[in-house]
């Protein structure tokens, strides 16, 4: 009987576990029933755009119901699980991960159908207002829709098949919106412009025009129309209005701002109650930049003409005009310095008050920029360079001045002045600094006590009578004239000015030997007018910082302004330019002598021709070099140098007979004839200045610039006298001959002239 009851109850727990497990698998494939139909509903409407709302809501009653009965089951399942789980445990456990994950899908499926409906009245309300050309209701329609697909995403949903066709759906729904938006936009904003293979100038840019349609009408104030209003909030909501913007600022660069700029003759015509901008060319302008207010005037009809038809819209916090600002503000200030201040700035420091009406333009010009919100903020880069208008000066000044010099040093340096020993600089007067005053007030009493009765000559410490490049004169003035500018400016000011007037002669000993090098070594002419230009800059460059110093700024006026450093150098180019030439020219005259074929064997007729021409060449050489070099180099420069060419001519010709072992009689003659010949053309080669009568005196004055000219001399007499007389100029010693030559070299030159006798062994013992 017991064990009957025992199966009887068993047999029912088993019945009642076998119901309940029937039950959950019913129920499960009637969720997986339910989730197909509502996937298939939602992929209907969405993926294959099938009209199903009326069945979407039956579904959702259906899901309703569903639920209502998992939870039933739940509540009971979870009661046996209870009474029942030392029994089934594990059986009991997998039946709850079922419920779960169905559970699980319920949720989502709520999900789904609160957010399906929140995107398909978005979409409705998005159609609608794009139809009715609402763009702003459009615009957040959208974004209701994006919100409603974001959220579903945050579920772990992402798999599922619907989410792409609602991702996809939002992005073509997008792409149709900021296509509208685009196409009122060109309609409301229309540029023509050239061919963009029409070559950018004056003449393309005459083709430009902006009209800006559906204007306001003429009774009321300029303003948007609303219609745009709406396209540029639309576009903001949608993220798409900073690059149209873009676009529309380089245009309007590129095509219409910086050609009023960088064009003085094209202005800008406003038609159609200012709904029309064209460039138009109104007369050809004789000047290559526009002003500043010219410029201003331009811009600003432009602009405003802009913020009134376009730009004066709130987007959010901020005005469009502002947006606008910000993409062209740098490149237009930027244009504006380069093309138009830039050539603004005056040339000269008695212009810069003038200045003053530039700077309150461009104040002006920012005001109304701020007004209308294109700028922010209180200084720009523009109106800097506008108030640092001294800076700007002396830089455009230093440059002009360093562009200037290099353009006088590389030019012609044949183009020569006469520089006398009365000739003075055309120095400026500047007033007396009151420290000067004052010192010679205390020193006029002294003045007549101190003085010397013995007074320096009026040439003393002058430039000698010259001839000097006139770019070299005009360098000169040019810096008279940088420093003159540097007097009354400001302390910045005139360092820049001083100290590029000091860079202007360093150039000068950098470039100038470096750019005629050539020149300077091929032609005698150029070599002595370089060595003259040196020399008559190291001269004025001694006193040039002291007649100055005292009326520049501190630091200058405490001794910093000086050139007296620059004089060895500029010296010592100048010799080192006309040593150079020397040496050439002594070379060739060597060169010359070496055909004579050491003057040995006279007696052949080929020798003798040979020698008498190299005797000629040199000759003629040193008479070209003296026309070319008469008036050019000072006189005791001139007669140095000639000294210098002809000592060395007979110092070689001296040298040459010296070395002879053996001189017959017709051989002696033939040399005396030949340095007979130098002795007497060689003094006509000092012909310094141009009057031949004044000549006279540095010909006479031959042996005091050629070294050799005495002993030379000697060597003629030499040659055509006797024994005796040869002993009479030794004097034992003391005469003439020996004065200029040594025992053994007499000697040496008696035995090659005579034949080795009694007589002449008698003459060599009293050579002693």
């Amino acid at each position: 009987m017991a064990s009957f009851v025992t199966e009887v109850l068993a047999s029912s727990g088993k019945l009642e576990k076998e119901d309940l497990s029937c039950k959950i698998s019913k129920m499960s494939r009637k969720v997986e029933d339910t989730k197909e139909e509502v996937c298939d509903m939602i992929n209907k409407k969405y993926g294959d755009f099938l009209p199903s709302l009326k069945g979407s809501e039956e579904l959702m009653v259906q899901v309703d119901e569903v639920s209502k009965e998992m939870d039933v089951l739940k509540n009971c399942v979870e009661t046996d699980v209870q009474q029942n789980i030392h029994v089934a445990v594990a059986e009991n456990a997998k039946l709850k991960q079922q419920l779960e994950k169905n559970t699980i899908v319920i949720t989502m499926l709520r999900h789904l159908k609160r957010y399906n409906m929140h995107f398909h009245s978005a979409m409705q309300e998005f159609n609608k207002a794009l139809l009715d050309k609402k763009y702003v209701v459009a615009a957040n329609q959208l974004e209701k829709a994006r919100a409603s697909v974001d959220s579903l995403k945050g579920w772990k949903t992402s798999q599922l098949p619907l989410l792409s066709a609602l991702s996809s759906e939002l992005t073509v729904q997008r792409e149709n919106l900021i296509y509208h938006l685009g196409d009122e936009w060109k309609r409301l904003v229309i540029w023509r412009l050239p061919s963009s293979k029409e070559p950018a100038g004056l003449k393309s840019f005459l083709k430009v025009e902006l009209n800006l349609s559906h204007a306001c009408s003429k009774d009321e104030e300029p303003k948007p129309p609303a219609l745009l209003c709406c396209v540029l909030q639309a576009l903001a909501i949608q993220g798409d209005l900073q690059h149209k913007i873009k676009l529309f600022s380089q245009v309007l660069l590129k095509t219409m701002l910086k050609p009023l700029v960088m064009y003085p003759s094209l202005s800008v015509r406003v038609t159609g109650e200012g709904t029309v901008l064209a460039l138009q060319c109104l007369k050809e302008s004789n000047e290559e930049r526009s002003t500043p207010s010219q410029v201003y005037s331009k811009l600003l009809l432009v602009l405003r003409t802009l913020h009134s038809h376009l730009l004066d819209v709130s987007i959010g916090d901020k005005k469009l005009s502002a947006i606008l600002g910000e993409l062209i503000w740098e490149d237009i200030s930027q244009c504006i310095i380069h093309e138009c201040l830039l050539y603004s700035i005056p040339n000269n420091s008695s212009q810069l008050e003038k200045y003053n009406t530039v700077i309150k333009e461009t104040e002006e010009f920012e005001k109304c920029l701020k007004e209308m919100e294109y700028l922010q903020g209180d200084s720009t880069d523009l109106l800097k360079y506008a108030r640092d208008v001294n800076c700007h000066f002396a830089s455009k000044k230093c440059k002009d001045v360093i562009v200037a010099a290099r353009k006088l040093m590389t030019s012609k340096m044949h183009n020569t002045v006469k520089i006398t020993p009365d000739y003075k600089l055309r120095l400026p007067k500047l007033p007396a600094p009151a420290s000067a005053l004052k010192v010679k007030q205390e020193t006029t009493k002294d003045e007549m006590r101190m003085e010397n009765t013995k007074q320096l000559s009026a040439t003393t410490l002058c430039l000698p009578a010259c001839r000097i490049s006139e770019s070299v004169q005009q360098l000169m003035e040019l810096a008279l004239h940088t420093l003159c500018e540097a007097v009354g400016s400001s302390t910045h000011c005139a360092l820049q000015l001083f100290f590029t007037v000091r860079n202007v002669f360093q150039l000068f000993y950098d470039v100038v030997p470096t750019y005629h090098k050539e020149n300077l070594l091929k032609f005698p002419h150029l070599a002595a007018i370089q060595h003259n230009n040196c020399m008559y800059l190291a001269h004025h460059l001694l006193t040039l910082g002291h007649h100055y110093r005292a009326h520049l700024p501190h630091p200058l006026s405490e001794g910093i302004a000086t050139f007296v450093d620059m004089v060895p150098g500029f010296r010592k180019l100048g010799a080192q330019c006309f040593l150079a030439q020397m040496n050439v020219q002594r070379a060739e005259l060597l060169e010359r002598l070496s055909t004579a074929h050491n003057f040995c064997n006279l007696d052949d007729d080929d020798n003798y021709i040979a020698a008498s021409k190299a005797v000629r060449q040199v000759i003629h050489q040193l008479k070209q070099l003296g026309t070319v070099w008469q008036d050019v180099l000072p006189v005791s420069i001139y007669c140095k140098a000639m000294g210098n060419l002809l000592n060395t001519a007979i110092s070689e010709v001296i040298a040459k007979i010296m070395m002879l072992e053996d001189i017959s009689s017709e051989d002696g003659e033939h040399l005396h004839t030949l340095c007979q010949t130098l002795i007497e053309e060689g003094p006509l080669v000092f012909i310094p200045l141009a009057e031949e009568n004044k000549n006279r005196k540095y010909q006479e004055e031959v042996p005091l610039y050629v070294r050799k000219w005495s002993t030379f001399k000697e060597v003629v007499i030499v040659l055509r006298a006797n024994l005796q007389e040869i002993v009479d100029r030794w004097a034992d010693g003391k005469g003439p001959l020996a004065l200029e030559f040594s025992s053994s070299e007499v000697k040496n030159l008696i035995r090659a002239l005579f034949q080795n006798t009694e007589r002449r062994a008698a003459a060599l013992t009293k050579i002693k």
